[in-house]
C-alpha cells in the first residue's frame, strides 16, 4: 500500500478551533462589520412576546410563506437574509427538549450557515434563558468550524472568529465547550485520515508530538517489547503486518491536586482487513476507522487535562493493523496473553478484543481507581442499536446509572447492556482457557465484553462499544458523518463521577 511519506506529523492534526469573543453592551443583533452571517438562538417560552430583533419581519415573512407557526423552529431551524443582505438562521430552544434535541437543532441551523463557509460568525442569543443556552450553542459552534481531513480540492468551513451576543456566559461553561470541541475535533480528525497515512508508526510519531506540547509522559511498548513480556494476544493480530510498527502506548497525565486516578484504554486498529477471515469489499471499506476507540481515548484525556480535571489518568492506546499474511494468525491458533490466559482463535476478525486484553492488562497493573475502554468492538452492538447510540458494560450499577446520566447530559446517549457470568459458557474451549468469540456470532457484543472482563483486573470497570463512532448526516452536535461520539461522553462522565465517588 502506498504511503505519503512525505506528509508532517503537523499535518495530521486539526486546525485550531477559532475564537470566540463574548461581546456585551450591545443589542443582541448588533454584530461587528464583517459578520455576514449568524445564529439566533432563541429562548423565549410559548405564548411570551418575541424578541424585537432585525430579521424578525423576514422571518415572519417566510414563516407565513411556508404555512408554517413560530413553534416550527422548535423541530426544524429556518434561514432568511435581512434587508442588508445578512443571513440569519433561526432556532428555537423551548423547555422540555432533551440536550441531544437542543444539539441537533443547532447544529442543523448552523450546517445552513456554513455552506457558505462564512469567515465569521455570530451567535445571537435572545430571551430569559439566553445565559445558560450559551455553552451549548458556543459548543456546537466550535465542534463544527474546523474542517475534517480532506484530498477535495473544494475546502470545508474556514471559520476563524465566533461573537457571542445576547447572554452572559459562565466563563467556566465556554472554556469545557472549547476543550470538548477540541477533543472531540481531535478523535474525528484522527479517524478520518487515511490508512496509508495513519499507519501504527505515524500515529505514534503523531502521539509523541502531541505529548511534547501538552506535557503528558509516553511510554511506547513496541512489538519486540511485548513480545519479551509475553503479551500474545496482541502480537498474534500485529504478527501479520509487513513493518514492525504495531505497539501499546502509554501516555500520563497527573493534574496537580489529583482526587482520582483513572485509566483509558482504547483500540486503535488503523486498518483492519479481518485477517484470513477476509472481510468482503463491502465491509472492509471504511475499516481505516477502527482505530476510533484510540482516538476517542485520546480526545478525553485532551480535554481532561485542557480543564484540569483533578485526575491522575493512565491513556493506554493498543495502536495495529491486521492484516493478511502467511505470518498472520489463524483459525485454531492458541495464544497467550499476558496475564496468562490462553486464547483459543476462533475467528480473525474478532482482533479487537484480542489487542484489548493485552492493553487492559497492563492498565490493570497501575491499579487505577475505574479503567474506561473504548472500542469500534463489535457488529453485533450496531445491530442492537443502529449508530444513535452506543452500548456499555459496567461492573456495577452505580457505574452504569453515571454512564447513562453521562449520556443524558452531554447529548451522547448510551444503553447499558448485561455483563451476567452466565454468558460465560459460550466461550469453553476443549484445548485452551477461553475461546476469543463463537462462530455464530450470537450475542457477540456481550461475549466480547464477558472476554475483556477476564484482562481487566479486579476493580471498577466500563466498557463502551462504539456503534454510534459514525452516522450517515451527523448526531447530535456533529454535522460530519465520523461522529467524535465518546469524548463529550467520557468528559462528562468522569466529572459525575468524581463527584459521586468524593
Amino acid at each position: 500500500m502506498p504511503r505519503n511519506v512525505m506528509s508532517p506529523v503537523s499535518a495530521l492534526l486539526p486546525a485550531p478551533l477559532p475564537e470566540l469573543e463574548v461581546l456585551n453592551g450591545r443589542r443582541p443583533d448588533e454584530f461587528p462589520a464583517g459578520v455576514r452571517h449568524a445564529l439566533v438562538v432563541l429562548t423565549a417560552e410559548p405564548g411570551t412576546q418575541a424578541p424585537e430583533l432585525s430579521g424578525l419581519s423576514q422571518l415572519k415573512a417566510a414563516l407565513r410563506r411556508r404555512g408554517d407557526k413560530p413553534q416550527s423552529l422548535q423541530q426544524q431551524p429556518l434561514a432568511v437574509t435581512r434587508d442588508d443582505g445578512m443571513m440569519l438562521a433561526w432556532v428555537w430552544l423551548a423547555e422540555g427538549q432533551t440536550p441531544f434535541q437542543r444539539q441537533t437543532l443547532l447544529c442543523k441551523g448552523l450546517a445552513l450557515l456554513l455552506e457558505e463557509r462564512p469567515t465569521n460568525l455570530g451567535l445571537c442569543l435572545a430571551g430569559p434563558q439566553a445565559d445558560a443556552a450559551a455553552g451549548a450553542a458556543a459548543y456546537v459552534a466550535l465542534v463544527n468550524s474546523v474542517a475534517l481531513p480532506t484530498r477535495k480540492k473544494t475546502p470545508g468551513p474556514a471559520l476563524r472568529r465566533i461573537f457571542l451576543q445576547g447572554a452572559r456566559p459562565d466563563a467556566a461553561r465556554l472554556a469545557a465547550a472549547r476543550a470538548v470541541a477540541e477533543g472531540n475535533t481531535l478523535a474525528r480528525t484522527l479517524t478520518r485520515i487515511p490508512p496509508n497515512d495513519l499507519t501504527p508508526g505515524a500515529y505514534r510519531r503523531l502521539i509523541r508530538s502531541m505529548a511534547r506540547a501538552r506535557g503528558w509522559r509516553v511510554t511506547e511498548y513496541p512489538l519486540a517489547r511485548l513480545k519479551s513480556l509475553g503479551a500474545g494476544a496482541f502480537v498474534a493480530v500485529a504478527q501479520g503486518s509487513a513493518d514492525p510498527d504495531a505497539a501499546i502506548v502509554h501516555l500520563r497525565y497527573r493534574a496537580p491536586r489529583a482526587l482520582k486516578r483513572v485509566a483509558l484504554v482504547g483500540k486503535g486498529i488503523c486498518f483492519d482487513t479481518g485477517g484470513h477471515n477476509l472481510k468482503p469489499a463491502k465491509y472492509m471499506y471504511g475499516m481505516h476507522e477502527d482505530m476510533n476507540g484510540s482516538a476517542v481515548a485520546l480526545g478525553i484525556l485532551s480535554a481532561v487535562s485542557r480543564l484540569r480535571l483533578p485526575l491522575e489518568v493512565d491513556c493506554w492506546l493498543a495502536l495495529a493493523q491486521n492484516h493478511i499474511s502467511p505470518r498472520a494468525y489463524k483459525q485454531n491458533d492458541v495464544v497467550t496473553a499476558l496475564n496468562g490466559t490462553t486464547i483459543e482463535v476462533v475467528h480473525t476478525d474478532a482482533e479487537g478484543r484480542m489487542v484489548l486484553a493485552d492493553a487492559l492488562t497492563l492498565a490493570s497493573r497501575g491499579q487505577p481507581e475505574l479503567i474506561l475502554d473504548f472500542a469500534t468492538l463489535t457488529g453485533s452492538m450496531h445491530t442492537a442499536l443502529g449508530s444513535r447510540y452506543s452500548g456499555v458494560f459496567a461492573t456495577d450499577g452505580s457505574l452504569a446509572q453515571i454512564a447513562v446520566g453521562a449520556g443524558e447530559v452531554s447529548g451522547e446517549r448510551v444503553v447499558t447492556f448485561p455483563l451476567a457470568p452466565d454468558y460465560d459458557p459460550a466461550l469453553d474451549s476443549k484445548i485452551a482457557d477461553v475461546k476469543q468469540c463463537t462462530a455464530d456470532g450470537t450475542a457477540d457484543h456481550i461475549l466480547a465484553a464477558r472476554f475483556l472482563s477476564r484482562f481487566r483486573g479486579e476493580g471498577p470497570w466500563l466498557h463502551m462499544d462504539l456503534s454510534a463512532s459514525s452516522n450517515e448526516g451527523g448526531l447530535g452536535a456533529v454535522g460530519s458523518d465520523v461522529t467524535g461520539f465518546g469524548v463529550h461522553w467520557g468528559v462528562q462522565f468522569l466529572d459525575s463521577w468524581i463527584k459521586y465517588t468524593l
